[in-house]
């Protein structure tokens, strides 16, 4: 009995998400096409507003002519993928040692408390969504806090307040 062909999914993937992963293909060798996963799940999440499905890891997986377990262990490995949906605003605090060194738990302690939620929780009416991340490479700033595609450096908790009390 013949098997039927998995659905396509490259159809999830809007034109400009696969023309902007395209040219991020086409800086690789053509049979390294892969090597774009990270910047096409990126794509695939900033076109879903802000959170990858599992869809959307199956067509990045398609598109990118991958395994889909590869895409997902990529997907789950690292911090700045989210697999479900988020807040309006995502604010990721840097937690490694350099942030911690410098106060960050203090700051995500004022962030737990300022919002109500713990790290990976999103703010009740959508507007926020916490987590705590891995080494964002802005150590000389440390604490530090990236607020969407927003860093912030050198925080103190009046300074995080100032930032999120300018955000819709």
């Amino acid at each position: 009995m013949p098997q039927s062909k998995p659905a396509a999914k490259t159809g999830l993937l809007s034109e400009a998400s696969r023309a902007e992963i395209d040219r991020w293909v086409a800086k690789y060798p053509p049979d390294r096409k892969q090597a774009a996963v990270m910047a096409a799940l990126r794509i695939a999440q900033d076109q879903n507003g802000g959170w990858l499905s599992v869809d959307l890891i199956e067509a990045v997986a398609q598109y990118l002519e991958m395994p889909p377990i590869a895409v997902h262990e990529v997907a789950t490995f690292y911090t700045m993928y989210d697999l479900k949906p988020v807040g309006r605003h995502k604010v990721c605090v840097c937690t490694n040692i350099s942030c911690l060194l410098n106060g960050s738990d203090r700051i995500m302690s004022h962030l737990q408390k300022k919002l109500g939620v713990k790290p990976g929780e999103t703010t009740p009416g959508g507007k926020f969504t916490l987590k705590e991340v891995e080494c964002l490479g802005a150590c000389t700033g440390a604490p530090m806090m990236m607020v969407d595609k927003t860093y912030h450096e050198n925080l103190t908790p009046e300074k995080v307040d100032q930032i999120l009390d300018q955000l819709e």
